[in-house]
Parts: structure tokens; sequence; C-alpha cells
């Protein structure tokens, strides 16, 4: 094993304790660092493959949010149903990887990895659908957005596995030009009984094996770059992009599973292998159904194009920028307030004193009124009884005149 890993000693076979990956037909006798541990916090290991799925994770999220308004969907409602899809897919996958491994594990031992990507999907899937049906979303256009995701979080958590040296593919000889080893490929019994094989034929080659991981995030990757643009221009139903979604990555899970040395089983059968096929043969039947039936029906109309999804929308949309305009009126007023804190206190001070100069002054005014009331003498009253006697005298001497 000279010249593949120089972690390895020569007299005894010991790996180095620093975990390595190499391509010896592309980087010749250059080995890569990959240590599990990305950091620690507190005591306590965070390992690269769940900060790399997490990764995944919150790049798919935002994706998808990001092309919402293309499917007619609203923000809001992307966020609840793909909040609880990721929480329930992560739960999915580790129960699918616990009933299908042949041996006992504990469920909530995670350090050690232990994730089924078709069990995260068909829970993911389960619980948004559940979650489009109580909040009253369109399902097709939703699961559409969501097969986009996937392939960007697949793309980029599948390269967690080539941190962990897990997911690679059986022995091959060292003339494959992408051929991988590492310090805990070497010890694989699978691996060594290749190198066993090929020592023994005198040939001089070394037992490398298929990056499968590598394999399966091109895969993603090519299928997501796809379907991106198939999305906007090619389109014709909703529920289209996530059967074709299904279908793409069914068919190259199919034959990737088929070089894996890890998968799980089922009898003789191995699982993922099963699931695919089945995938591949469903999506692409409801595919063909649906493309004639819906192309033929010159009534239907997509959801992003109905009346209904434009009425949400314009709603919703009204309704957000109304949320705006009032938080940049309260912060402009909350910034006026403290750029000329002076100007206020005296106007509040201005005001309060004219309040209280009106208030003395009406207190006055009454106080003046009574005054004057109290200050009329009987004397000064006139008397109705007397003015009533002049005037009588008066008309008699009008008329003796």
């Amino acid at each position: 094993m000279n010249g593949i890993l120089n972690v390895l000693t020569e007299t005894t076979g010991v790996v180095n304790e620093v975990p390595r990956v190499q391509f010896p037909n592309i980087f010749f006798d250059k080995s890569i660092i990959v240590n599990r541990v990305a950091f620690n916090i507190f005591g306590v290991d965070i390992y690269w493959y769940g900060v790399i799925i997490a990764v995944g994770v919150i790049l798919a999220f935002i994706y998808a949010m990001k092309k919402c308004k293309q499917f007619g969907l609203i923000p809001d409602h992307v966020f609840d149903v793909a909040f609880i899809a990721i929480i329930a897919g992560f739960i999915g996958a580790r129960a699918y990887y616990c009933i299908f491994i042949d041996g006992d594990i504990n469920f909530f031992d995670l350090r050690h990895g232990g994730l089924a990507i078709y069990g995260g999907i068909i829970a993911a899937a389960i619980a948004a659908a559940i979650t489009c049906v109580i909040h009253k979303v369109n399902l097709p256009a939703m699961f559409d957005v969501g097969g986009l995701g996937l392939l960007i979080g697949q793309c980029i958590g599948r390269w967690g596995n080539f941190v962990n040296q897990e997911a690679y593919g059986a022995p091959t000889a060292s003339t494959l030009p992408w051929g991988m080893t590492g310090t805990t490929i070497i010890n694989d019994p699978v691996v060594i009984a290749k190198q066993a094989e090929l020592d023994a034929a005198g040939s001089g080659l070394y037992a490398l094996v298929h990056p499968c991981f590598l394999y399966e995030s091109l895969w993603c990757l090519i299928g997501f770059i796809a379907l991106h643009f198939y999305s906007k221009k090619l389109k014709t139903f909703d529920g289209e992009i996530f059967l074709l979604y299904i279908s793409w990555y069914g068919l190259g899970r199919f034959w990737i599973e088929a070089l894996r040395t890890d998968s799980l089983f089922i009898g003789d059968f191995k699982v993922s292998q099963l699931v695919a096929a089945a995938c591949v043969v469903v999506g692409l039947a409801l595919f063909i159904l649906f493309k004639l039936t819906k192309t033929k029906n010159k009534g239907y109309v997509m959801y992003k194009d109905s009346i209904a999804c434009k009425e949400k929308n314009e709603a919703y949309y009204a309704r957000q920028k109304m949320l705006e305009e009032k938080t940049k009126a309260k912060k402009a007023m909350k910034q006026a307030g403290e750029s000329a804190p002076s100007i206020l206190v005296e106007d509040e001070e201005q005001s309060s004193e004219n309040q209280e100069a009106d208030s003395d002054d009406k207190e006055s005014d009454d106080k003046q009124e009574v005054e004057d009331k109290d200050s009329v003498t009987p004397e000064e009253t006139p008397n109705p009884d007397e003015e009533t006697e002049e005037a009588d005298e008066n008309e008699d001497k009008s008329q003796e005149e």
C-alpha cells in the first residue's frame, strides 16, 4: 500500500490517527485531511456531517422561499410547510435507517451517522401534504417547489458522506481515474479481500473504490439545473416538477445503489433499489398520464394563473405592504424623536403652559362675573311696580292736556 496513503506504515499497516482520503489517479500521492469534527462547543464535538447537511437544508429552504412566487405560493405558507417537513424528514430518515439496519441501534444516537434519504423524503412528503391540507395550500405546486429544494439539499448533503468516508462503492482496480481510498476505507473487509486478491495475482495494482457520494451529488446537481430551467418555460401542469424529480433521482439512485457495499437490505434485495425502481415507474407513468390529460383539457389552468391564487396573493402582498408602511412610519417617528428631543419637550411644556393659562383665565372670568352680580344692590335693582305707577301718571297727565 506504500505510495497510496503516506499515513500507512510499511511494517504493520497501522493507520495514522489523522483521517485522510486520497484520489491517487488525480492528485497522485497527495491526500486530503478529512477530520470528522468541525469544531467544539462547551466540550461537545460538532461533526462536519451535521454541519454539511444543515447547510444543504438552509440553501434548499432559501431557494424555495425565492421561487415560491413563481409557483403562485405565499412565502408564509412555504415557510410553515417547509418547517414541518424538515423536522418530519429527519425523523423519517432516522426511522428508515433503524428499521432496515442489520443490528441493534439506538434511535437517538446520531453521532455516528445513520440517516436514509428515502425515509426522509417519504416522511417529509406526508407531513407536507397534511400541512397543506390544514392550511389550504395547493399541494401539487408546493411539491414542485419541494422537489427542486430536495435536489439542492441532496447535492450538498452527500459531501457529509465524503468526510465520514462512507457511502462509497465496491472495490475496483487502480485504473479507475476517479477511484478513491482512505484511512477508513482501507480497513473495510471487502477492500482488504480485494487487495489480497490483487496481491496474489501479482498485478501490482491497488484496490480503490467508487466514490458513490460524488456520483449522487453530481446526479442531483444535473437534475436541479435541468428542472430549474424546465420549470420556467416547459412546465404545463402542477406537480410535474415533483414527478420528474422522483423519476430522475430514482433512476440515478438505482444504478448508484448497485455499486454500494453498505446498503440496507430487505431479504436479498437492497431496499433503496426497490424504492428507486418504484419511484421511476410510478413517476414516469403519472407524468405521461397527466401530460396527456392536462394538455388535452383546454380548460385546465395552472394554480399560479388561477383567480383564487391571484386573489390570495393580492391580499397577502397588500397586507405586507401596509405592515411595511406602518413599520417605516413608526421608525421615522422614533428617529425624529431621537434627533430633536428638546423641541418635543419644549412643545409639550408650551402646550401645558397654555392649558394652564387658559384655565386661569376661565377661572378669573367666572370669578369676575360672580363679583359683578354680587355688587348689584337692592336699591339699584329696578322695581317693576314703581315703573307701572309712573307710566300711569304720565298717561293721566297726557289726557288732561
